[in-house]
């Protein structure tokens, strides 16, 4: 009588993909299951490279959970890439569903506020949600989630060190601010810049998520670079104020999402500090900034303009605090935010239907 391949498929279930922390049932790496009455199993295991460091000790990592939960079997793996099944690559982050790149054009436009805010707005909606703090010189999101000064812990698998992200209130987060000392400069140049956007996309454990949102930094440098060479990004997020020397600088942030040899859709534009209301006066909108540049600039790159977010002292206050306003009492600046998270699925799902899926960006070197 051959093994149960039920049992085996539990079995295999407690093998970590180290790429993906996703056990390699669920991440589709086995094949071709057979057992006989011989007590031979035989199943194929399908890697992105034959080349990966962990190949040996993912191999014997099954095996050995095969033969512990039964001894007397005898375990034959053929281990293929996934170009030999006639798979294309995934990339890193085959467990992430849509890739959210967030950016501006200048700094102060209260990116890293949006950032946040609107992930926590996504999770209080019922989606699973990691955030990545790319922005690598000013690191803002530890302050804002209240883990200044947090360390995330290291957990080996298969012979290959993997990050664990830290949690705030269940959602997975990855900034440089977890790593480095409170007061640390960050002085590194475009290659270093590359290797660790690379770790904190590779080599930390991210859950199976619905939307990882990653928080740039302002302009157009190194590490989007590397970003759309990393991982194929769903779409890109502008946030702008209202201001005309604002709008100027976000439309070449806009731009270079839209290069021919980039590719990544722009989702919308959000504008912030569109108005300044005073908690004892809800009902007034004195715009210091002026009017109309979020629309002006979703019209120029031909996308829509998400969402407005007001100035209001509460939304500081909670960033400062490590309180994000979208999990504070109901107000008008907590319901923009849903506001804005409600507006980005529906371009998400609009951007599914009517586009390819984005490819990540080839460099050819001539």
């Amino acid at each position: 009588m051959s093994i149960d391949k039920i049992e085996i498929i539990r079995a295999l279930e407690t093998v970590v993909d180290p790429q993906s922390g996703m056990n390699i049932i669920e991440r589709k790496m086995v094949r071709d299951l057979e057992t006989d009455d011989q007590n031979n199993v035989r199943f194929t295991l399908v890697l992105p490279s034959l080349q990966v460091a962990y190949k040996n000790e993912l191999n014997f990592a099954s095996i050995a959970a095969v033969k512990q939960r039964f001894p007397e079997a005898e375990v034959h793996v053929h281990v293929v890439d996934k170009q030999a099944v006639g798979e294309k690559d995934e990339g890193p982050l085959p467990q992430v569903k849509n890739i959210i790149a967030v950016a501006s054009g200048k700094g102060g436009v209260g990116k890293s506020t949006i950032s946040v805010n609107l992930a926590l707005a996504l999770k209080e909606r019922g989606y699973k949600v990691g955030l990545i703090d790319a922005d690598l010189y000013g690191p803002s999101v530890p302050t804002m989630l209240g883990l200044f000064g947090k360390r995330p812990k290291v957990k080996e698998v298969h012979g290959q060190p993997r990050i664990i992200p830290l949690l705030y209130e269940g959602m997975p987060v990855m900034s440089i601010g977890f790593i480095i000392e409170p007061e640390q400069a960050v002085v590194l140049r475009g290659p270093r810049l590359a290797s660790i956007i690379q770790q904190f996309i590779r080599e930390v454990l991210w859950d199976s998520l619905d939307y990882l949102i990653i928080d740039l930094p302002p302009g157009t440098g190194d590490i989007q670079l590397t970003l759309v060479q990393t991982v194929p990004v769903t779409g890109a997020v502008i946030v702008t104020t209202p201001q005309e020397v604002a709008v100027a600088d976000a439309v070449k942030a806009a731009n270079m999402f839209r290069m021919s040899n980039v590719k990544v859709p722009l989702l919308g534009v959000v504008e912030n500090m569109s108005w300044f209301t005073p908690a004892e006066l809800p009902n007034n909108k004195y715009y210091l900034f002026g009017q109309g540049g979020g629309q002006q600039l979703a019209e120029k790159m031909e996308t829509t303009l998400l969402g407005q977010v007001p100035i209001v002292q509460s939304i500081r206050e909670g960033g400062d605090a490590g309180k994000p306003v979208v999990l504070g009492p109901d107000s008008l600046e907590r319901e923009a935010f849903f506001h804005l998270a409600k507006a980005l699925e529906k371009a998400v799902e609009k951007r599914k239907a009517e586009m390819p899926p984005t490819e990540t960006v080839k460099i050819i070197h001539r």
